[in-house]
């Protein structure tokens, strides 16, 4: 008996290592000292802080994972991977700075998971961060043959008199919201379970074009960075940012708001894209669960002083992102905060 009996080939696990550093070195900016493989990964504070303050988030992909591994797409869940970190890193005004991945799986399958890190890459490269290390662990008996998770990690850099943590918000702000590619990364313990009730297959076509569900499920998260760069650079005066994430609009706009305000939504200020009303359809779906699980077409928000709304949502044009001033910020007297969206059951 050895470990490669056991399940596990440290060769094939060398070999891997080496198809993927040219992928991962791409990424890779002046600020990375030393290349892939060693036990940490080092990177320098970049030049022009006075008083940096690092911000950290992590995430996964979640059972988004079943649906891409049941398909084969596997380069965008690395996508996915890198959006759901990077999105919450930059709601604090924050420029990611590195990002490390973890991916753990029953049996080593190069061709697969190179896909998942060609992804990150993909992702990093779009958030302007360096994929700076990471695990791959074969665990044979744990997970089964050809399966595989992945967690992310990012930390992004911010001036302290330029962090943003909701503390300016005040009543009469405008919310704006802007659009998501869809599902993103949340609610899909949900999907399977719909898409099982409905006997959805890789054929199964929805909507007024026909367009194809399970393609239409597995559109990578978007990733916000570029544009909220964008908006920074341009001097925007932005009181809070949100990451619209699992539980919706109800659970994460609330989330940096100062005590005494709370947000109110207008629901026809957007068109609800169709994914979202299949999925009520076909699985039967109270409309205040639907709104409780997913984004409903609203991937990130921006708070902005009343003044400022015709000006972010020409950044967001110019940057080809769509966006809508959504609602506004409000007296509450409510605790802890709520959200009021107009048209939804309470």
């Amino acid at each position: 008996m050895d470990y490669k009996t056991a399940g596990v080939d440290v060769t094939a696990g060398r070999a891997f290592v080496e198809r993927i550093k040219s992928c991962v070195e791409k990424t890779h900016k002046s600020e990375v000292i030393g290349g892939l493989g060693g036990f940490g990964g080092c990177i320098r504070i970049p030049k022009g802080y006075d008083s940096p303050v690092l911000v950290s988030g992590t995430d996964g992909v979640g059972t988004k994972l079943d649906l891409a591994q049941k398909y084969g797409c596997h380069f965008g869940v690395g996508i996915d991977l890198v959006a759901m970190c990077v999105n919450d890193v930059i709601t604090n005004g924050a420029r990611p700075l590195f990002f490390l991945d973890y991916i753990a799986s029953g049996t080593l399958t190069p061709d697969a998971l190179a896909e998942v890190i060609e992804g990150i890459a993909a992702g990093c490269g779009q958030s302007d961060c360096s994929l700076l290390g990471g695990e791959t662990a074969e665990m044979p008996g744990f997970y089964p043959s050809g399966r595989y998770d992945l967690a992310g990690f990012c930390v992004g850099i911010v001036e302290n008199h330029h962090l943003i943590d909701g503390t300016k918000i005040n009543c009469e702000d405008q919310i704006i919201g802007i659009k998501s590619n869809g599902l993103h990364s949340n609610g899909f313990s949900l999907v399977r379970k719909v898409l099982s009730l409905a006997n959805a297959d890789a054929n199964t076509l929805y909507g007024k074009d026909k367009r194809n569900l399970i393609q239409c499920l597995l559109e990578p998260t978007a990733i916000y960075v570029p544009l909220v760069e964008k908006l920074l650079r341009e001097n925007l005066p932005i009181h809070g940012m949100t990451h619209i994430t699992g539980g919706g609009l109800p659970e994460n706009l609330p989330r940096i708001f100062p005590s005494g305000f709370s947000p109110h939504i207008d629901t026809t200020t957007w068109e609800i894209p169709e994914i979202f009303n299949w999925l009520q359809n076909a699985g039967d779906i109270p409309e205040i669960d639907l709104w409780n699980t997913f984004n409903m077409g609203i991937g990130f928000c921006l708070i902005v002083p009343k003044n400022e709304v015709n000006s972010a949502l020409e950044i967001c044009i110019k940057n080809d992102f769509q966006a809508w001033n959504i609602g506004q910020v409000v007296y509450s007297q409510h605790d802890p905060k709520h959200i009021n969206i107009s048209g939804i059951p309470k």
